[in-house]
């Protein structure tokens, strides 16, 4: 970018109808927000009138039996719909017309406050579930809510409003302090720090000067900034996170499938159970009608499986949304189910155990010639280019300060290297196989052993080395390598502790792959590997160890995402393939944090278990009390509706 090539007015102040951003803040217990849930107040609405009829049942008993209808429409409507609409829709029964009926057939028999009461509980945990699924979905998509309209577009100097779709790349926006970032792009102008919060989940804001990559949905500070647009709306990191949000709340693990198809079986069941232990024992056992009729009342509220329908989704949920306020993304509970079985994580190494920017590490000027001057024909000829060794040499003449030379006739030499002419002098810098060849005038052996020696010191350390030539002279030698990521050897000493074994999966040659797997402390290491060779080996691992991660963020690691059991992605320097294909995403790239999610996947396939293991135990206990001993109705629906709760409550212990 220069600096001419764009007109930028003075920044100005903040217009009347300029958007007002909703800063995201960390979610906590907040009894307003349940109380605001339409069911909540249902529930809550018929406990109130439950207790009312009560109340007034000694005075006047048709006042009650009339509070006590409105109390059962009140909790029940709702739930009374969905059963209906999966009785026709689906022609399927379910758990809700189970209650509704034993609560219509409690009161048949006199017992009208039995069956508010259990209207009430199933209501109120109907309630907590229904709570759970609302704070999970705005913990996944409440950055949703902060996707810029309009954006303020320079063009000839001159400002203007413009929607966010009619933006496209190369475009000069002006972002005033306190306003949402509308596209993704990079600081043109200005210093500023921004709140990525919504996107990566970081708590500080981040500072941004020239230069510095910013994202649509964030929240800019202090300072104005100029911002170049470098993505089309479509394509923004912001639009790949609402499309993942989409589809994490639509995709049901297997267990709740499972669930779901059981409880179909299950209601049938316990509706012909019920029906039988009508007809049968006044002729078999020689009970009376009423006594029957009871006790089939309490066996079909305490048979229902309530409980057991609760035991997985909200803490599946509950799960999920605590992972996306850390920047953690999953695209649906069955991959959060799927990670709790994981035995090996797999990294792709560029850009995931790495930072994926090469950085000169070695600069040898050779005999006769000054470091500085070498440095500075290195970077005269390598700036023209584009790639990230010659990138990496123009940084360091930058860092360094090192004043640049004219370069004429500067090309790139397919499958070597660059050169240049420099002040009527040829320098060429590339492939150190020249090293091997009779071409070279420096042909002396002592010299000649001496550069090799050197680079096999520097290739043994897992750096990648490209000479500098002057004519047909050595000249000196670069190496350079790509920096391991601060927090990676944590993160594997991390998932070690886990039990899970850590590998690297690399295109990278055996001796860099080995470098890195000695500074990060992987457990596996395959190198050389083409995008086709990564899936073999993800294949291979899970026949070996079963369950797989494998973390990556190019498009070459798409194939292997798609292959291993889980495919996690890098959200910030992720590719648009690597994303797509990816089930879950890490907004903030911190790999450190793939350890606790799975810790968290664990935790919560314990507490699935535990709910289960509880609610079937309870079941089974109330069914066999009510005819073994004979317990009373309002036993049943405590008992029963009770333990429904006591599982939510447990699934919502996931959000602290």
């Amino acid at each position: 970018m220069q600096a001419t090539s764009k007109q930028l007015p003075k920044p100005i102040a903040r217009q009347g109808n300029a958007q007002q951003p909703r800063t995201p803040k960390p979610r906590r217990f907040d009894p307003r927000a349940m109380l605001s849930n339409r069911e909540m107040q249902a529930a809550l609405g018929s406990g109130v009138l439950m207790l009312i009829a009560w109340a007034v049942s000694g005075w006047s008993e048709v006042l009650s039996v009339l509070i006590y209808v409105i109390s059962y429409t009140v909790g029940g409507w709702i739930k009374a719909k969905e059963g209906v609409e999966t009785l026709v829709k689906e022609r399927d029964l379910d758990v809700n017309l189970l209650m509704i009926a034993a609560a219509l057939g409690a009161a048949s028999i006199g017992y009208w406050n039995e069956g508010a009461m259990l209207i009430f509980i199933f209501a109120m945990s109907g309630a907590l579930e229904s709570y759970t699924m609302e704070r999970s979905k705005k913990d996944i998509s409440s950055l949703m809510a902060l996707k810029p309209a309009t954006a303020v577009r320079i063009e000839q100097g001159a400002m203007s409003e413009v929607p966010i779709d009619l933006l496209a790349v190369g475009d000069l926006l002006l972002v005033r302090p306190g306003e949402l970032i509308p596209a993704d792009g990079k600081v043109y102008r200005g210093e500023s720090a921004v709140n990525q919060a919504s996107i990566t989940g970081e708590s500080l804001p981040v500072e941004k000067t020239a230069g510095s990559e910013v994202f649509a949905g964030t929240v800019n500070g202090e300072g104005p900034l100029y911002i170049e647009v470098t993505t089309a709306a479509e394509h923004t990191l912001f639009a790949k996170i609402i499309k993942m949000v989409e589809e994490a709340e639509t995709e049901v693990p297997d267990s709740q499938r499972f669930i779901k198809r059981l409880e179909a079986v299950y209601a049938r069941v316990v509706v012909l159970a019920t029906v039988i232990l009508i007809a049968l024992p006044p002729f078999v056992l020689d009970w009376s009608w009423s006594n029957t009729f009871y006790k089939a009342m309490v066996f079909l509220v305490v048979a229902s499986p309530c409980a057991l329908v609760s035991s997985i989704m909200p803490a599946m949920l509950s799960a999920i949304s605590k992972s996306a306020r850390k920047g953690i993304l999953f695209k649906g509970g069955v991959h959060l189910e799927n990670m709790a079985k994981v035995t090996v994580v797999a990294f792709d190494k560029t850009g995931t155990l790495t930072e994926g920017i090469p950085q000169v590490t070695d600069f040898i000027a050779g005999e006769g010639y000054s470091r500085d001057e070498l440095l500075a024909v290195s970077a005269s000829i390598e700036k023209l280019s584009r790639h990230p060794l010659a990138e990496a040499i123009v940084r360091l003449a930058e860092e360094e300060q090192v004043e640049l030379y004219s370069t004429q006739e500067s090309k790139s030499v397919t499958g070597w290297g660059i050169e240049g002419w420099i002040n009527g002098r040829l320098w060429r810098i590339g492939k150190t196989n020249v090293l091997d060849e009779s071409a070279v005038a420096s042909s002396e052996e002592e010299v000649l052993a001496s550069w090799k020696a050197v680079r096999k010191q520097l290739e043994s350390e897992g750096k990648t080395v490209s000479l500098i030539l002057e004519g047909d002279h050595i000249a000196g030698m670069i190496a350079l390598q790509d920096t391991v990521r601060p927090q990676a050897e944590a993160a594997v000493r991390k998932l070690q502790k886990l039990g899970i074994k850590v590998a690297m999966l690399t295109g990278d040659r055996e001796a860099t792959a080995a470098v890195m797997a000695g500074r990060t402390g992987v457990d596996l290491v395959f190198a050389d590997l083409l995008p086709e060779d990564k899936v073999t080996h993800i294949k291979t691992l899970r026949e070996q160890y079963g369950h797989v991660i494998m973390v990556g963020d190019g498009v070459n690691d798409a194939p292997a995402l798609a292959t291993a059991t889980v495919g996690m992605g890098m959200g910030m320097k992720g590719s648009g393939a690597a994303l797509e294909i990816a089930d879950v995403v890490l907004m903030n790239d911190n790999i450190e944090e793939i350890a606790s999610t799975i810790e968290l996947a664990r935790r919560t396939q314990r507490i699935v278990k535990q709910n289960m293991i509880f609610a079937v135990t309870v079941i089974l206990t109330l069914i066999l009390s009510n005819f073994l001993q004979g317990i009373a109705l309002p036993f049943g629906v405590v008992g029963h509706e009770g333990s429904t709760i006591l599982v939510i409550l447990n699934g919502l212990r996931l959000l602290r």
